[in-house]
């Protein structure tokens, strides 16, 4: 990774963010990241400065000595401030963009103590910044820009540097592919997309799955991961397409079914891909939706509580699977994973 390859990552997270903004007066608050959100927030100002937006800083610090009234001082100025102190000093209504700055767990447990347990749940963006020198944008709420924006170029950037290291991190799940295809009902003879294959961990049992004559297919958004996933799929006689889950490149009702790890929370807009995948599947064709973990578990890895609107809790995915098309016939999410199937309808 070269100093102009952080450039251009810097200058792409930031440009989104400028993207989200409204013309004219805007406030913005960025919190967490162990004391990164006030280095976040500089970058932004300096980033809107270059493009000749005029910007105030509000430091953490400035909060409880800046008096009431800050906000309407600047009609055509944007403000960024920093700290838990900000974002609580204004309804959250009263900020056109609020930030979350995620850092590795050690220090996230320190931010998040500072921020009296607030976690960015209900933020408009989350920032990556495990590697200070690699930002990745992973979520931007969609009533400030389309996910087709800016979802291609954070998932490649966020899984490119991780691929190598993938299957090293994550070995020990291979067992818990193997159990998850042999429950989901794919058939000899069937096609299969593995939507969002990552290394390929699913593709051989479900090459077991669908036998000789079955077509088993690995889709994934980022080139390196499809490189990390090739001897598998030459080895078990796959193939793999560089597409994105969202805009599949198949025609309506051609697949069989659609085996999918982890990639619906990993979408900006979850029942828009619930849809895409049922476009793809022929009436009485299945879905699987995976995790080697359960949500729960997956919930307290990462250091935050589940909530009820998540896409994957099941009375929002049993709605979101209907209104595209799916009917959700189990749903398993005990500790050690996370296993649905959904049934594609025939169209009335």
């Amino acid at each position: 990774m070269t100093a102009d390859d952080q450039r251009r990552r810097w200058d792409t997270v930031l440009g989104h963010l400028a993207a989200a903004l409204p013309r004219g007066a805007a406030r913005v608050v960025v919190d967490g990241g162990d004391g990164r959100a006030a280095q976040f927030a500089d970058r932004f100002a300096a980033h809107l400065h270059a493009g000749g937006r005029h910007c105030v800083r509000l430091t953490a610090a400035a909060c409880t000595s800046d008096r009431d009234g800050w906000y309407t001082r600047t009609p055509d100025t944007v403000v960024i401030a920093d700290g838990p102190g900000w974002r609580r000093r204004l309804p959250a209504a009263s900020w056109h963009l609020t930030v979350w700055v995620r850092t590795p767990p050690a220090a996230t447990t320190g931010a998040s103590s500072a921020s009296g347990g607030f976690r960015g749940d209900d933020t408009d963006a989350v920032i990556d910044l495990h590697d200070a020198a690699w930002p990745v944008l992973r979520h931007l709420d969609a009533r400030l820009v389309d996910g087709d924006v800016w979802h291609r170029s954070e998932s490649q950037a966020f899984f490119a540097g991780r691929a190598a290291t993938w299957d090293t991190r994550f070995g020990d799940d291979l067992p818990a592919y193997v159990a998850a295809v042999a429950q989901s009902g794919f058939a000899p003879g069937d096609t299969v997309v593995d939507a969002g294959c990552g290394t390929g961990r699913a593709l051989p049992a479900l090459r077991d799955a669908t036998g000789p004559h079955g077509t088993v297919i690995g889709v994934d958004l980022t080139p390196q991961m499809l490189a990390a996933a090739a001897d598998r799929a030459r080895a078990c006689h796959a193939s793999l397409l560089l597409a994105d889950a969202r805009h599949l490149p198949f025609a309506g009702a051609t697949v069989d079914g659609v085996f999918a790890a982890g990639l619906i929370t990993h979408l900006p807009d979850a029942a828009a891909g619930l849809a895409e995948l049922a476009r793809v599947t022929r009436p009485g064709g299945r879905l699987v939706l995976f995790h080697p973990s359960g949500r729960a578990a997956l919930a307290a890895r990462h250091g935050r509580a589940l909530r009820p609107d998540e896409p994957l809790a099941e009375p929002v995915l049993r709605a979101s699977a209907a209104a595209a098309g799916w009917l959700l016939t189990s749903y398993d999410d005990p500790p050690h994973r996370f296993h649905a199937v959904a049934v594609r309808r025939t169209a009335a």
